[in-house]
């Protein structure tokens, strides 16, 4: 992991594994509160000389980390499956996708600009106007889900480094390796090393004391609701922003065609094992439509070829989280399922949970999904 603005190993490490065989993929060091305190310290320097950068200057950085991460896009593509068990061709979208935030950054670092203000709304006041300007809030921590392990990454680190701003990364615990394979590039790029901090360990360790601490200005998190709300009680006076995961329905229509609304469903619900914060996660389908979508749901999942992620002929790799097997297996219980395929280690293949009234669990248990 990079803190104190180098790279450091610690005899304490966790394991990276497949989620597709659970093989050992490689090891990170298993960061403490302690390497908390050192990135802190650190950023607070690195904050500085971030913030005495130009607009120009900032841009140049971040411009070259993007022109890096297009010529590298297939390494850290195979970085993102090989990590989080996407499929090659999705992991080469993510990768591409994360070199245009960076680049957009890139942009932004040019034109940030503040306001001016008329204050003339009350009594006895003419001829007077007001302005604003932006200034870099400081320290930034970016926390990131196992799901687009670098996209997600970018979206923190890019804005960041673009407001003048020094970052201290969190990744996710199953998903570390694309970080700080973008930490390298964000340094080769000319980034100061005490500006990227990057702490590899679990959010139940490290968390409270990088999210509570003062000198930390800003969070900027991306998961779950009930992690967000632990974050925002924990953080104090500071600014965060919040992306947390939702839950929304697709709702089909007695008039819909149920095969075209079916072949939507399946590539929404189904794209990097369904683990998309906006994919189609739960259907609610009219009663006078819902066995023709059904069998027609049904047709489409069994066509999608599921397995080792890093084969190209595979349109669906594997489940990365694994808390997400136990609520798979309990959606079963009082319900009816459908599989296609054969089961992996971390997902059952082409599955299909549906119900046949409102009271089973899963119509009432938005946990579940």
């Amino acid at each position: 992991m990079h803190v104190g603005g180098e790279w450091i190993d610690k005899s304490n490490k966790i394991d990276v594994l497949s989620p597709f065989d659970g093989s050992v993929v490689d090891t990170v060091p298993r960061g403490d509160t302690g390497d908390v305190e050192t990135a802190i310290q650190t950023a607070e320097r690195g904050a500085k000389i971030m913030a005495g950068m130009t607009g120009y200057e900032r841009y140049e950085i971040l411009r070259k980390v993007a022109d890096l991460m297009v010529e590298r896009a297939g390494e850290l593509a195979e970085v993102i499956t090989r990590e989080e068990g996407k499929i090659l061709a999705e992991a080469t979208i993510e990768a591409t996708r994360a070199s245009e935030i960076i680049a957009l950054s890139a942009e932004e670092s040019k034109r940030l600009t503040g306001e001016t203000i008329p204050l003339e709304g009350a009594p006895g006041v003419k001829g007077k106007l007001g302005f604003t300007v932006r200034v870099p809030c400081g320290i930034v921590a970016g926390i990131s889900p196992f799901n687009f392990p670098l996209h997600l990454v970018c979206h923190k680190a890019g804005p960041a480094i673009a407001g003048g701003n020094a970052i201290i990364i969190k990744p996710a615990t199953d998903t570390p390796l694309s970080a700080l394979k973008l930490v390298e590039l964000f340094l080769e790029a000319g980034t100061p090393p005490e500006a990227i901090q990057c702490v590899t360990g679990p959010g139940g360790e490290i968390g409270d004391t990088l999210c509570g601490d003062r000198r930390v200005r800003k969070i900027t998190f991306t998961g779950s609701r009930d992690v967000g709300e632990h974050i925002c009680k924990v953080a104090g006076l500071k600014r965060v922003t919040m992306e947390l995961g939702s839950n929304s329905p697709l709702i089909v229509m007695p008039d819909a065609d149920p095969e075209k609304v079916a072949r939507a469903a399946a590539a929404s619900g189904y794209s990097n094992a369904g683990q998309v914060c906006i994919s189609t996660q739960r259907v609610i389908a009219h009663e006078k439509i819902y066995g023709d979508f059904l069998d027609a749901f049904q047709a489409e999942v069994a066509q999608i070829n599921t397995g080792n992620p890093s084969h190209r002929r595979n349109a669906d790799g594997a489940d990365d989280s694994r808390r997400r097997c136990r609520p798979c297996r309990r959606m079963d219980s009082g319900g009816c399922c459908r599989w296609s395929g054969t089961p992996h280690r971390w997902r059952e293949a082409g599955s299909i949970c549906y119900t046949c009234h409102s009271r089973q669990r899963q119509a009432r248990d938005e946990g579940l999904l």
